[in-house]
């Protein structure tokens, strides 16, 4: 007894709009159903941008379905990279390989309602995992501007150079290196306000020299003073006159 294709087509058409009278709709009847069913995460809200998956399988009957595969599209897809159509064709392919004989309309559906989950799961941890990673990012960047760059002895000593280079301390400490290296003698005949202010000493000391007046007087009768130590003791044994005037 061959089997009845088109009722076995119209039976399940009956089962699904009863399952999902809000979703399915049908496109065509003739010469085979052609209808689509929108299938959604858990999470999904059509008036909220990124929040969760969607998307319309489209179907339609071939002449011996269900003992051959039917036609499956992919249609208003919402959050759903066209990587990930790709990916959902390939798992429906091997789902509906693996139901060729049986009505498999609902297993198709409830396959790829639970494969849209799982890659909505994926897609929120990754979204987590680069939410840490910028926040850490932020840390560091912010952490940085405390830490500053480490520092280490070729660094140091590069940075000193460039700094004394551009302040005119390299050339003030070069200046008195050269100076502390010359001997006396080469400062003196280097540095001629020496020799001027030695000269101009002594000028001014001959000057006052010169304005100097010594009375010789003074001294003509020093050598006739008689200096005696026992100048008291006299005094104590002197004995006046007898004049009694």
């Amino acid at each position: 007894m061959s089997r009845n294709y088109k009722e076995d087509q119209m039976n399940e058409i009956e089962a699904l709009e009863s399952i999902y009278y809000s979703e399915m709709e049908v496109l065509e009847t003739e010469p085979f159903h052609k209808f689509s069913i929108t299938i959604a995460t858990e999470e999904y809200n059509a008036e909220e941008e990124s929040s969760g998956m969607a998307c319309k399988l489209v179907f339609a009957y071939t002449p011996t379905y269900p003992d051959e595969a039917p036609e499956v599209s992919i249609e208003e897809t919402e959050n759903v990279e066209k990587l990930y159509e790709e990916k959902l064709l390939e798992h429906l392919k091997k789902s509906i390989e693996e139901n060729i004989g049986m009505e498999m309309i609902f297993s198709l559906v409830s396959s790829t309602q639970e494969w849209l989950n799982e890659r909505w799961d994926d897609y929120k941890l990754h979204e987590q995992e680069e939410r840490a990673r910028k926040i850490l990012e932020a840390e560091e960047m912010e952490r940085k501007k405390f830490e500053g760059t480490r520092v280490t002895v070729e660094s140091f000593l590069k940075w000193r150079s460039e700094f004394e280079e551009s302040t005119g301390i390299a050339a003030k400490r070069e200046k008195n290196n050269d100076c502390k290296k010359l001997t006396g003698k080469e400062l003196f005949i280097r540095d001629t306000t020496l020799n001027e202010s030695d000269i101009k000493f002594l000028l001014e000391a001959g000057d006052s020299i010169e304005n100097v007046k010594i009375d010789e007087t003074l001294f003509q009768d020093i050598g006739d003073l008689e200096i005696d130590d026992d100048d008291d003791s006299n005094d104590e044994d002197w004995v006046p006159d007898g004049d009694d005037d």
